[in-house]
């Protein structure tokens, strides 16, 4: 079912203004029929955050920011589905044209702006699927003209608790202008810890909803040091890396598409997020699982992400270019690699390849 929706889509989809392909993409997946999905390779089961995820891979925020096709994703086989980024009140976004390809280097940039229906709307959608099962996370963050962006992500944790497995709080974007500012260290602090205070006065009525901090790949590592010792001081559950960046790269080949502005993702993407994981694993010391993110196109590449400190993996960019079919495609070279060296499931090698990493030069 898969490869046949890749190769009827795929052409067809390409030849579209890219973001009404995702449009068309999400209602697609609305439309495809209920099958129950393959079971996962018991060895690719992960724990992390106190949850038990079937498999490691994740569609990232931003692919279903409405949650209108949660369920049809966990049946193609995602381990997990991470909706959003949802703000209290709808918002437009920023205009169009926003979302680009990079056909060659196989990249996008994007510069959507939180553009969502609202956490109304989004409640009342998930609220619908609650008894559907699977891990579902809320991906949160402020409305563009809020007066007090920390009230925002504090509301949204008390209306989400309940429906949420996990919530990301996402002060990375560097779509809605000023939000990375939360990622400086007093700021930061603030924000975490009002919001684990939310999630604490909800827990009786709503149970632990793990909270995750979503980080941009441009931070400096004396930066990266405050967030980390910070995520860790008020006890998030984990931390995912990276965001999109506003770096370019050199190597880039779309020359003309490359100046657009807005954050870059996809392949170009990957050795600096990469750097990033490993980094921020080096300085969590154990005290959380991450999440790998930002250019991740093949089984290798998610090998390479997990083995530089990621529990758990997320794709986004690379379905544009590769299809669906690519979630079973990383599944299966997962397992095959555990199966070909006697491994009995992905833990054993998170991280082994971080202080390697760590000592590299830093990536152009």
């Amino acid at each position: 079912m898969i490869r046949a929706f890749d190769a009827f889509s795929l052409p067809l989809l390409r030849l579209l203004d890219a973001e009404d392909a995702h449009r068309l993409a999400i209602q697609g997946l609305r439309l495809l029929p209920q099958v129950k999905p393959r079971p996962d390779d018991s060895k690719l089961a992960v724990r992390a955050f106190g949850l038990n995820f079937p498999n490691p891979v994740g569609i990232a925020a931003g692919f279903d920011k409405n949650a209108e096709a949660p369920d049809a994703l966990l049946r193609l086989g995602f381990g997990f589905v991470e909706i959003g980024t949802v703000t209290p009140k709808p918002q437009a976004g920023n205009p169009r044209p926003r979302l680009f390809r990079l056909e060659r280097d196989e990249a996008v940039i994007n510069r959507m702006g939180f553009n969502n229906d609202g956490a109304e709307v989004v409640l009342r959608r998930l609220a619908a699927r609650a008894q559907q099962g699977g891990i579902l996370g809320v991906n949160v963050g402020a409305n563009k003209d809020s007066p007090d962006r920390v009230a925002d992500y504090v509301s949204l944790i008390e209306t989400f608790a309940p429906v949420a497995s996990y919530f990301t709080v996402n002060v990375s974007s560097p779509n809605t202008p000023g939000l990375r500012n939360l990622q400086q260290a007093a700021a930061l602090d603030d924000l975490l810890a009002r919001v684990i205070e939310a999630r604490e006065r909800v827990r009786a009525s709503a149970g632990d909803t793990p909270v995750l901090l979503k980080i941009a790949p441009d931070l400096t590592l004396s930066e990266l040091d405050d967030v980390v010792h910070i995520a860790r001081s008020r006890r998030v559950d984990g931390m995912i890396v990276a965001n999109t960046t506003l770096s370019r790269s050199p190597m880039l080949r779309e020359r003309t598409r490359m100046n657009e502005q807005g954050g870059l993702s996809g392949r170009p993407l990957f050795r600096l997020s990469t750097r990033m994981v490993a980094e921020t694993y080096v300085r969590a010391e154990g005290a959380f699982p991450l999440i790998g993110v930002g250019g991740i196109d093949s089984g290798g590449a998610a090998l390479t992400k997990i083995r530089a400190g990621a529990s758990l993996v997320q794709l986004y960019s690379a379905l544009i270019y590769k299809g669906l079919g690519l979630v079973d495609s990383i599944k299966a070279d997962l397992a095959s690699t555990l199966l070909r060296t006697g491994r009995d499931s992905l833990s054993e090698i998170v991280g082994a390849d971080a202080p390697t990493i760590t000592a590299e030069e830093w990536p152009v």
